[in-house]
């Protein structure tokens, strides 16, 4: 228990670094930018886990490296690049609550996690939350805003599950390396030929991409993909629910935007959806103690340890 306490607590890092990543990019990054400030995420956080890992992939990490840093960093961080820059803070946060659901749905043939009827419940709930909060909560919505928010959360999921799948017998922080790296590649030609030259960055800005891609990056990541490979999927799609709550705290405390009760009442019915989605544990229901086994002349024979787990 107290082990995987501490992989609980190292994997809430990476959400609450994401969730004060939207306040960051929203208040210091320049808006027009989003493939720059994608790469400039990517690249130096890759580069900087890069150093330390010092290996190189090897065998079919090649291109899975290339497929994980396409989905995890370079899509992924151009859409919630431009979610930070449309949205408000606690609403671009609170559209990736549905995340966990996401993840549990993609775990099923991915990874072979069961999915059960409250996982099913969980997700109608969590999602009539967020159309709660996004319909009836914030004035004048951009809808270009919800769709990257959203899109965001679908490719990070598949990307996320993904990853737990191929990460068996592979160092985490290597791995975690060669996809930032893998992005922010991908990530520099097409910004130079998007968005032309690179922006001129005040010291303010440097400061800010330079959070962004260490904490919010580099260790987040580091975090997340850590917990991934030592918990459940489910499990760590519910500490992922860190993220919108650290977004829409940031959002009203720091930020001055308003919660609204419809907003309140939509992140209570996500959280809701999530917790009724969660996983349970088969020893709940299955119970702690194995069947008795005949022993010799047909009297019951109890396995040795199993009254002492009771």
């Amino acid at each position: 228990m107290e082990a995987k306490f501490r992989w609980v607590a190292l994997t809430a890092v990476a959400p609450v670094a994401w969730g004060t990543n939207y306040f960051v990019t929203h208040e210091f990054l320049p808006a027009d930018r989003p493939l720059y400030g994608a790469a400039l995420r990517a690249l130096p956080a890759g580069l900087v886990l890069l150093a330390l890992s010092r290996r190189r992939p090897r065998g079919a990490w090649w291109w899975r490296s290339a497929v994980l840093g396409l989905l995890n960093m370079s899509v992924f961080f151009v859409l919630v690049y431009a979610a930070s820059q449309l949205l408000p803070t606690s609403v671009a946060s609170t559209v990736m609550a549905v995340s966990p659901l996401t993840m549990m749905l993609i775990a099923r043939p991915l990874v072979s996690e069961r999915l059960r009827t409250a996982h099913l419940a969980g997700a109608a709930v969590g999602l009539g939350g967020v159309c709660l909060m996004l319909l009836t909560g914030v004035e004048g919505l951009s809808v270009p805003g919800v769709l990257a928010s959203a899109a965001a959360m679908l490719v990070s999921s598949f990307g996320h599950i993904l990853a737990k799948r191929w990460s068996a017998g592979t160092d985490v922080l290597a791995s975690t390396a060669w996809q930032l790296t893998a992005g922010g590649l991908f990530l520099l030609p097409v910004a130079a030929a998007v968005e032309g030259p690179p922006p001129a960055l005040s010291t303010p800005t440097l400061l800010a991409f330079g959070y962004v891609a260490l904490v919010a990056t580099a260790l987040a990541f580091a975090a997340w993909f850590t917990g991934l490979r030592h918990l459940p999927a489910g499990t760590v799609g519910l500490i992922g629910l860190l993220n919108p709550v650290t977004g829409v705290l940031l959002g009203t405390a720091v930020a001055g935007e308003v919660l609204t009760v419809q907003q309140l009442c939509g992140l209570i019915l996500v959280l809701a959806g999530v917790v009724l989605g969660r996983p349970k544990r088969a020893g709940r229901r299955a119970g702690n103690q194995a069947p008795p086994r005949p022993g010799r002349g047909g009297a019951a024979e109890v396995i040795p340890g199993e009254s002492q787990r009771r």
